[in-house]
């Protein structure tokens, strides 16, 4: 989340986590969704490097931390036995 500032990094870590826990057909609170979107954003952004993909900004920043957080819950859901549900 290059070039957002903090606030900025807030506010994409809850909209990316309210994004996975609504494709993911989870429910959270916020606390849960901040906490799940900005683990979700390094998972995504080292995808994102490994695939090559340059990103730049709030809107590249918030698609590349929902898609981390959405494999974050993926793979919560196959430890804790939770069957994906998208």
């Amino acid at each position: 989340m290059s070039g957002v500032g903090l606030f900025g990094a807030l506010i994409i870590g809850i909209v990316a986590g309210w994004i996975a826990e609504k494709v993911m057909a989870r429910d959270h609170g916020l606390l849960t969704n901040l906490v799940v979107g900005v683990i979700g954003s390094y998972i995504g952004a080292f995808i994102a490097h490994a695939a090559g993909f340059a990103y730049a900004g709030f809107w590249a920043s918030l698609l590349v931390s929902a898609l981390g957080a959405i494999v974050l819950l993926f793979i919560v859901g196959l430890v804790r036995g939770r069957p994906a549900r998208p």
